[in-house]
């Protein structure tokens, strides 16, 4: 069984259509959703949809994205985990691409990369080059090849996470998980998915500011923590 774990905050204009794809994919499922502090009426959306659709959980105040997974994990009864933006960033529609490899017994992890060909919509030229040093410079340190390390699509087996722990609150979470399945020599692939990236006008919320964090959050997990 799939656990699809969506983080959201004042994602309440697209979350139905999220949930809505994510209902109409072929597997068996359950749906995690975590409410991070919203004030939008994300929280009232949720509240109104019966707890056999979709497992809700509520953070009084926002703490990010990593501190949304950790949440959702614990609700975790799946074999396989998946993160779903609540942004329509990322197409469900994906998911037999991304879930191949696992399901064929080749990969652990599996990263859905923006880079490899796929679709998208063109946006923001000094974001993708922010994107790729960051990308570079976890390569560096990992020996990974990734193309796309700061990818919102990550496919996990749910063994991944019996000694791994995420620390990391907000958007850290990529790098931190990054160098973590590195270390622990789990068998990762990349696959090439669609993208249908936000203007900040339609409510993107990562500036460069988190980049930088992002830059610093590689060495730490790279570097410093065993």
């Amino acid at each position: 069984m799939l656990s699809i774990i969506i983080p959201a905050y004042n994602e309440a204009p697209f979350l139905p259509e999220v949930i809505r794809r994510v209902e109409e994919t072929p597997y068996e499922k359950e749906i995690i959703v975590v409410d991070d502090g919203s004030s939008d009426g994300t929280r009232d959306y949720l509240e109104s949809l019966s707890t056999e659709r979709v497992k809700a959980i509520f953070h009084e105040k926002n703490m990010g994205k990593g501190a949304s997974f950790r949440s959702g994990l614990s609700l975790v009864t799946g074999d396989i985990i998946i993160v779903q933006d609540a942004d329509l960033e990322y197409d469900p529609k994906d998911y037999p691409v991304l879930l191949g490899p696992i399901l064929e017994g080749k990969a652990d992890v599996v990263y859905g990369s923006r880079f490899l060909g796929g679709p998208h919509r063109v946006l923001f030229f000094w974001h993708s080059v922010g994107n790729s040093l960051i990308t570079l410079i976890s390569n560096m340190l990992t020996d990974l090849n990734l193309t796309d390390m700061e990818t919102g699509y990550k496919v996990f087996r749910r063994e991944v996470f019996k000694d791994i722990r995420i620390e990391s609150n907000r958007f850290g979470f990529e790098p931190e998980i990054t160098a973590k399945v590195a270390k622990k020599g789990f068998r990762i692939y990349e696959v090439p998915i669609s993208y249908s990236g936000r203007s900040y006008q339609e409510g993107k919320k990562i500036t460069w500011k988190d980049g930088i964090k992002a830059i610093f959050t590689v060495l730490k997990y790279n570097l410093f923590r065993r």
